[in-house]
């Protein structure tokens, strides 16, 4: 599996489908962000770690809701409307929000521990959500199964994740400097929901693909889903 392959790959895909995706990721990303401001808004300091915790769940719904539009869209075209994507991933909510909670501390403790535990954690780890929506696993069975999907091809997917967060920070660069010219917080606010409906369906199918890609190293035809 070649990294650079895979990001070309996820290239192509968002250039013809980034008209369903964005909204998908749209919609998402707004929800969490407004049920984060209201835990705020009514509950206090509080209510700010809750909405920290809603937002690192958020980020395993959102990246739920576009492995389900990548999915969808997958034969050249969407046949989901939003509404129906979202239905698909309301079943695993909370595999969703458990796992994702877990795998963020795991790897924020890895980080904290001289990086590269982390980087490893986020590597072996990478295609848990995959596993979650396309597979059915529960918590515990998802992160086996990206571990056993990755094992041996760990370098190539640790390729995947570095040229990713080149084009994040490249992207995040330029809605920065949008940022600092708009003086007002609601403006910021737009801009970053803006900015994260735009980059989450890049880095979801660059994910997905290489859930694709491994499974078709490992498994013989007969045994995919």
């Amino acid at each position: 599996m070649e990294a650079g392959a895979v990001m070309g790959r996820a290239w192509d895909m968002y250039k013809a489908h980034w008209q369903h995706l964005i909204p998908v990721a749209f919609v998402v990303y707004l929800l969490v962000s407004l049920l984060t401001l209201l835990l705020a808004v009514l509950l206090g300091w509080l209510g700010v770690v809750l909405g920290i915790l809603a937002s690192l769940a958020g980020l395993f719904w959102l990246q739920g809701a576009l492995v389900i539009a990548i999915e969808d869209v997958r034969d050249g075209r969407a046949d989901l409307s939003i509404g129906e994507t979202l239905d698909r991933v309301r079943p695993r909510l909370n595999t969703l929000t458990l796992a994702g909670l877990l795998a963020a501390i795991g790897i924020m403790i890895g980080f904290v521990f001289f990086i590269v535990p982390g980087l490893f954690l986020l590597t072996i780890w990478l295609v848990i959500v995959p596993a979650i929506m396309l597979e059915g696993c529960g918590v515990a069975a998802a992160f086996a199964r990206s571990q056993e999907l990755v094992r041996g091809h760990g370098w190539s997917v640790f390729g995947v994740i570095v040229l990713t967060v080149l084009v994040l920070i490249g992207v995040n660069i330029v809605f920065g400097l949008l940022s600092t010219a708009v003086d007002s917080s609601w403006g910021g606010f737009v801009i970053d929901v803006v900015s994260q409906s735009v980059t989450a369906p890049f880095v979801a199918l660059a994910w997905t693909l290489t859930y694709y890609e491994l499974r078709a190293l490992n498994e013989p035809p007969a045994q995919r889903v």
